[in-house]
């Protein structure tokens, strides 16, 4: 599956559309109640349920810090022997395009994956597949490499640097 993400912002948080009001994150891991209720017909894209059933990968939900019910975003994540891999990440249908009430989340969630890597000793390096048309967008955006068959990576210094622009105020 490749990664079909767009990056609006890289913010210290999220950044309510309507008012500009920054809006402080936080993440959880997901639980098989909670991933019954996460549809394709809710406009999710991705079968999530299916995701979960893939017992090396762990699913987080990113919500607002002060409303844990307001979900902006889950992401798919496998530990690997020397880095973190996406699977999938996605933003919540009230997120995309161009009425979303939040930006952010997508650099939120791919710093969440830095940020996994890191506490596992991996210094931060993550790997993932994106879809063509966003695979100059993620090298400009998140200073990611391709490394070649739509494969990229993010590599320590960048990795730290998106740590450090959503978790800068956490100690790592």
């Amino acid at each position: 599956m490749r990664i079909n993400i767009e990056l609006d912002v890289l913010s210290a948080s999220v950044i309510e559309v309507s008012t500009g009001i920054i809006f402080a994150t936080s993440h959880s891991v997901v639980d098989k109640i909670f991933v019954r209720n996460i549809h394709m017909k809710n406009g999710w894209v991705f079968n999530w349920k299916s995701e979960f059933k893939i017992q090396q990968r762990e699913i987080a939900k990113l919500t607002i810090r002060d409303n844990a019910s307001e979900i902006l975003g889950l992401i798919s994540t496998e530990i690997r022997k020397d880095h973190v891999h996406v699977h999938l990440a996605e933003s919540s249908p009230e997120n995309r395009g161009d009425m979303k009430k939040y930006l952010g989340i997508g650099g939120n969630l791919f710093a969440l994956a830095c940020k996994i890597s890191l506490e596992n000793g991996f210094d931060g390096v993550i790997s993932f597949f994106a879809k063509t048309r966003l695979i100059r967008h993620y090298e400009v955006n998140l200073g990611a490499v391709h490394f070649k068959n739509h494969r990229m990576f993010i590599f320590p210094e960048q990795a730290k640097k998106l740590i450090n622009t959503y978790y800068g105020n956490e100690k790592q």
